[in-house]
């Protein structure tokens, strides 16, 4: 949906877009084309043509701290399909809730095809390598408690695009936790995980540190499912993100971005 997406062009707002998306354009390219069929102002329209050129321009070299920037974090799911093969599924277990007096215990990284898990005492300080290499990290509820916590531990590594995906899915009906929403789309865990949470992942590390290997494998599988299944959930809801936000603030939109994301 990011080429054809315009509230991150300076001085252009969701009105604005609304209107370029009800007068049928289905992507930057249509709109450099049929620009002046808008009912806008001209310089408006010089202004929405320049920010596309520059978008187009910044997409092609994938530029991604150039969205980063300029789009707001609940608009940031819209780069996911430009972005998809530069995507990291990020998920943390820490010793408690405060990115300023607990820490990470581990960090999992699934990349699609691979998930790599950072332990702490381990292995932990390789994580931001392995971030480094991507340019949308995809996280459940990230904003206010994986990347703090990351921010803290190893400051100044973030200049991702960002999905935090518990907004976009509270926008489409899936309100609550991660294994409800989970639950919800028929995800299913294994039969070591189920039913472990936040604070028995807590409990299963404290198991490790006491001498419980066992409880350490057990924390790394429940962590790989919460990456692994975030890309299940992202892709299976996707499309109803973007039919969610053209549609129910004016159902006569009728514009099927189908085609551009």
């Amino acid at each position: 949906m990011l080429n054809n997406t315009y509230i991150h062009i300076p001085c252009i707002g969701s009105l604005t877009e609304r209107t370029i998306w009800k007068s049928g354009i289905k992507s930057w390219d249509d709109f450099l084309i049929n620009h002046g069929t808008l009912k806008t102002t001209k310089k408006k329209q010089r202004v929405l043509y320049s920010g596309v050129e520059e978008s187009i321009e910044q997409l092609s070299g994938k530029n991604h701290i150039f969205f980063a920037r300029r789009l707001l974090p609940c608009h940031q799911w819209r780069a996911y399909r430009q972005f998809e093969d530069k995507t990291a599924f990020v998920d943390i277990e820490t010793t408690g809730l405060s990115s300023q007096s607990d820490s990470i215990t581990i960090i999992g990284v699934y990349n699609g095809k691979e998930t790599k898990t950072y332990i702490k005492g381990i292995n932990l300080d390789e994580a931001t390598q392995e971030l480094a290499k991507y340019k949308q990290l995809v996280t459940f509820n990230g904003a206010r408690f994986d990347l703090p916590f990351i921010e803290h531990e190893f400051p100044g590594f973030f200049n991702h695009l960002h999905i935090d995906l518990m907004y976009p899915l509270k926008n489409i009906g899936y309100s609550g936790g991660l294994k409800k929403i989970e639950c919800l789309l028929g995800i299913r865990r294994s039969e070591e995980t189920e039913g472990i949470s936040g604070f028995e992942a807590v409990r299963l590390w404290n198991k490790y540190k006491k001498g419980n290997d066992e409880a350490l494998e057990v924390l790394i599988k429940y962590n790989k499912e919460d990456v692994e299944n975030l890309k299940t959930i992202i892709d299976m809801t996707y499309q109803k993100m973007v039919d969610n936000e053209i549609a129910p603030k004016d159902k006569k939109c009728g514009v099927n971005l189908s085609q551009t994301i």
